[in-house]
């Protein structure tokens, strides 16, 4: 607990870096003065750096470390939190409000796992990202603007069959600031016309949502057919980029789910070299041919 200051209260930020020291700009400040590190969140603005800080199902607050752009390493102020209890110093929080910072008291490293995020102001790329569990040692202040976390990882996956019409998707649980690509917009036609095809013959039909064990974002199929237990992964286009991207994705669920089939649906024929390059892999292929599905 820093001398002076009780949970709840609101100075400006320049005050606290004068009485403890630490770096008066980012998220993280190791004093030098004083043995304390310091860390600010915001949850109001950091979502446009990637940071979607927030208390989990476990009462931790999942802190995101610092590094705006690259992979983020545990180096500098992420090293500080890291090893806060070795070298002697305490973890201050603060909540920011532009010039202002409210005091939440001191905490304590549970442990950190590695997630993705969007770089700062860049919602189309994506990159790893270290996140702190940290615990509060007293109680917080009552009422703070400070949201959950979507999810929380745990040891063992999870996969639940969920209706098409929840049009999650990976990217956009990392980055939901991130409008839709033109090409997610054709796949969602697609999955959409594929899917009333599939009804249409009497299948029942869903979508995976697979949360692999120690992640903290789901991983989302295009389709699920339950009837013939077939995995099914949409492109908008036919190029080799999209035809490696929906293999691999199809692989990727594929470790947690019994299928019997894998499928790649894409708007039209695919090139004779992509064609081979699938049947290889022994991987379906399905696109519309006038009013039928080849």
């Amino acid at each position: 607990m820093l001398e002076g200051l009780a949970p709840g209260d609101r100075l400006p930020r320049r005050e606290v870096h004068a009485r403890f020291g630490g770096r008066q700009q980012g998220g993280i400040g190791p004093s030098r003065t004083s043995p304390v590190v310091l860390f600010f969140t915001d949850p109001a603005t950091g979502h446009q750096h990637g940071y979607y800080d927030g208390w989990d199902d476990d009462g931790l607050f999942n802190y995101v470390g610092e590094g705006q752009r690259g992979d983020q390493r545990l180096a500098q102020g992420n090293k500080a939190i890291l090893q806060h209890i070795e070298d002697g110093r305490t973890l201050e929080g603060f909540l920011a409000d532009g010039p202002m910072v409210t005091y939440l008291g001191e905490f304590v490293l549970a442990d950190h796992y590695f997630s993705e995020a969007h770089e700062s102001g860049d919602p189309m790329s994506l990159r790893q990202v270290v996140v702190f569990r940290l615990r509060a040692v007293g109680d917080l202040p009552a009422d703070l603007p400070i949201p959950t976390v979507p999810m929380t990882p745990r040891a063992n996956s999870r996969v639940d069959v969920v209706p098409v019409e929840e049009r999650h998707t990976e990217r956009a649980f990392v980055a939901p600031d991130r409008k839709p690509y033109e090409a997610e917009r054709r796949e969602a036609e697609l999955v959409h016309d594929y899917r009333s095809h599939l009804l249409r013959m009497g299948h029942e039909v869903g979508r995976l949502r697979v949360v692999p064990p120690g992640e903290s974002a789901p991983l989302y199929s295009d389709l699920w057919d339950e009837t013939t237990r077939t995995l099914i992964e949409a492109k908008g286009g036919v190029t080799r980029e999209q035809i490696r991207s929906a293999v691999g994705q199809l692989l990727d669920y594929g470790r947690f789910v019994e299928n019997k089939a894998l499928a790649v649906l894409v708007p039209s024929e695919p090139r004779a070299d992509l064609i081979a390059y699938l049947s290889k892999l022994n991987i379906r292929l399905v696109y519309p041919l006038g009013e039928r599905w080849d």
